[in-house]
């Protein structure tokens, strides 16, 4: 048997929709050929297709997954929102979400490896002003924190408080080394097997 650890934590992250978005104060739409990266504190990134229209006039989906390599100095992955356009690619959101959010062994959400869990998270854009909310979900596929442990099976369900979503920032003035991070407005973790995911 091989004792190694994985050196790396991989996520499957399915980005979902957006809501509330906006592009210079109107409500955007697929012809802003919208996509969003993900990365995790790392050269490498992750891209989804282009959005298209949901079941509202007020979403767009991209149902798009990814199998994200996460290092292990990564405190936090981002999930950046971009425009085409015919000048180039415009920065319009971004949302920074804890590792800590996802990782269960050692975490603040002792969520066990494997459990698909959904979360929302407010977008802000480079000045810090508040643009739509982006659904995703996220699911732990191989991490070193599990290594040689037993974690529970996911037959539960967990739900946060319904706060409104703030971000949180270290001062670099202070020499503080914290990660600036988002709130989730909203968690829900739904247990599944991974049998039967």
């Amino acid at each position: 048997m091989d004792s190694r650890s994985p050196v790396t934590t991989l996520l499957e992250l399915m980005v979902q929709s957006v809501e509330g978005l906006q592009l210079e104060r109107k409500p955007a739409t697929t012809k802003n050929n919208l996509f969003v990266v993900v990365r995790a504190e790392s050269i490498n990134s992750y891209t989804t297709c282009m959005a298209k229209q949901g079941d509202t006039n007020n979403n767009l989906t991209w149902n798009h997954k990814l199998v994200v390599d996460v290092p292990l100095h990564a405190s936090s992955i981002t999930l950046d929102v971009k425009s085409k356009t015919l000048k180039g690619v415009k920065d319009i959101g971004i949302a920074r979400v804890a590792v800590s959010e996802f990782m269960g062994c050692g975490g603040g959400g002792g969520i066990p490896q494997h459990c698909l869990q959904f979360l929302s998270y407010r977008l802000t854009d480079w000045e810090g002003r508040r643009n739509g909310v982006l659904n995703f979900s996220v699911r732990v596929l191989n991490s070193p924190e599990y290594a040689g442990k037993v974690v529970s099976s996911c037959g539960f369900q967990m739900r946060g408080t319904a706060m409104e979503a703030t971000t949180t920032s270290s001062s670099a003035s202070s020499g503080g080394g914290g990660v600036v991070v988002g709130v989730p407005i909203w968690w829900n973790s739904y247990g599944r097997n991974s049998s039967n995911a």
